[in-house]
Order: C-alpha cells, then sequence, then structure tokens
C-alpha cells in the first residue's frame, strides 16, 4: 500500500537506484488526485496497481509539478486529466518531438541539451524504449489554480525557481501537505550544480506563506515542517555566508571564521553550489 501522510494524503516512495520520484495522492469525496507521472510507464503501473487496492474516489487528475523527464514519462499510461503549468506544457511537446533511442539520447549528452545522470538513469529504468510515448497535458494554468476534490482542495501555485523555471507546488490545506516536486533542488542542467541565493530567497518566500506540517519532495523522504524550516534556514545561511565569492577555498575559509567549524560534507556541496551560482553569473 501506499504510504499514508495525512488524512486522504498518500505517497509512493522515492527510488534512487533508476531515479523515481515520490508520486502523491490526494483522496476526496468524489474525485482523487495524483502528483506526478513517474519516470516510466511501469513506475506508472507500479503506482497505479497499489492505488486499485485502496477504496478511494475514483483517479481522475494527474498534476505535473515540472517537466524533467522523470516526472513525466507516466503521464500516457496514468491514463487521467493531468494540469501543469503553461511552461511545463511547452516543454513537454518540445520532449515528443525528440527521440529517445541509446543514439539520439547520447548525441544528446554530447551536445549538452542533455546530462549524464539523467541519461544513465533513462537506460536504467527503461533498458529499452521502442515502447515509449510522451503526452501532453490536457489542461494548464498561468499562476495559480484550485481544485474541489469534494470535502478537500488543492492549490497549484507556479513558484519557479533554478532547478526548473516551471516548477509548481501542490498545497492541500486540509492536511497541511505541502507536494514540492523539485523546486527546491539545485540547478543542474547548465554547468555545475549550483544555487543563486537571490532566486532560492525568493522560492523560500513562496512556500513558507502556507501552513504546512508536512513536505514532500521529489527524491528524498518527507519532512516535517520544522525539519524543513532547519533546512531552508543553514542553506541560507551558508548562502550569506558564500555572498559573492567565486573561489571554493576562500568559501569555505569563510564559512570556518563564521560558523568556527569545518563544513560537513552536506554543507561543503551546498558551498560549493553557491560558488558556482556565482562563477555563472560572471559569465
Amino acid at each position: 500500500m501506499l504510504k499514508e501522510l495525512a488524512k486522504s494524503v498518500y505517497y509512493m516512495p522515492h527510488y534512487s537506484e533508476t531515479d523515481r520520484p515520490t508520486l502523491g495522492l490526494i483522496c476526496g469525496d468524489t474525485y482523487s488526485l495524483v502528483v506526478d507521472s513517474g519516470n516510466s510507464p511501469a513506475h506508472a503501473k507500479d503506482f497505479l496497481d497499489l492505488v486499485k487496492k485502496m477504496a478511494i474516489s475514483p483517479v481522475k487528475f494527474a498534476v505535473i509539478t515540472h517537466w524533467h523527464w522523470d516526472h513525466i514519462f507516466g503521464i500516457k499510461t496514468m491514463d487521467l486529466l493531468t494540469i501543469s503549468h503553461d511552461e511545463t506544457k511547452k516543454k513537454i511537446d518540445y520532449m515528443k518531438t525528440l527521440k529517445w533511442d541509446d543514439a539520439s539520447i547520447d548525441e544528446r549528452v554530447e551536445t549538452g541539451e542533455e546530462i549524464e545522470f539523467c541519461r544513465d538513469m533513462i537506460k536504467r529504468e527503461m533498458p529499452t524504449r521502442d515502447y515509449l510515448e510522451l503526452k501532453s497535458p490536457n489542461v494548464t494554468f498561468n499562476d495559480k489554480i484550485e481544485i474541489d476534490l469534494g470535502g478537500i482542495t488543492c492549490v497549484i501555485e507556479h513558484v519557479g525557481g533554478v532547478h526548473a523555471h516551471d516548477s509548481s507546488i501542490v498545497y492541500i490545506p486540509d492536511a497541511k501537505v505541502l507536494f514540492l516536486g523539485d523546486c527546491i533542488y539545485q540547478d543542474f542542467y547548465s554547468g555545475e550544480w549550483s544555487y543563486d541565493l537571490e532566486k532560492l530567497t525568493i522560492l523560500i518566500a513562496k512556500i513558507k506563506k502556507y501552513d504546512v506540517n508536512h513536505y514532500v519532495t521529489g527524491h528524498q523522504n518527507p519532512k516535517t515542517h520544522e525539519e524543513m524550516s532547519s533546512f531552508f534556514d543553514d542553506l541560507t545561511s551558508i548562502g550569506e555566508i558564500v555572498g559573492k565569492e567565486v573561489t571554493l577555498d576562500k568559501a569555505v575559509t569563510r564559512f570556518n571564521e563564521v560558523r568556527k567549524t569545518i563544513p560537513n560534507e552536506e554543507q561543503l556541496e551546498y558551498i560549493q553550489n553557491f560558488v558556482a551560482g556565482n562563477q555563472k553569473k560572471m559569465n
């Protein structure tokens, strides 16, 4: 069965071995809604098979949080009324024109359009892709849309961020649960993985305006309000310490001076992310 996070809200945990993201399920009295469609037809089918075992209202809607392959390759298999931001649909429409055989993906990695990590995960999740057929969302929105499932409402808002500019979040006020998709993650499609402090601050402000008990991210276990607040505070603090520094050694030295300690492995990664973001601004 899917894991219950709050009343009427469930999720299928992420699986990092093949980059399967977390999928969500919100169940109303009239309809149910899915958050993201999975990274393959098999992922979508595994999810739907679990849903069929549940005594819930008919699943009618699927909301796509952003355009990345691991969140959209299951849209056709889900076969639901699919909703996304305008830009998400435009990206998917473009992806429908691409070929997904090994040679084509390899070529896009060579040109820089695709990255090695995604190529490798696509091949691991789907060794062959002859059967893969992408499908575009049915309904799009520009800023925000609300869906009444019967006794429970979902608020879908475009928030952007550096990971994917089209990123949207799904908030369930009655359950105080917020599905973030991948919006809080780094930009990894333009060179070194990076964060931009200014854009991150704007994004976090959009997220924090919601009253949330549980946050669901695409590739981690759900976090409590306290856990996510701590993460946001540490991340923005590191960004402020790095400032406009463009060399890692100097940024680490600044961290040592301010925190009076050396960064742990995770903090060092974030320092590198902000340094990389500053370097991109110079180019």
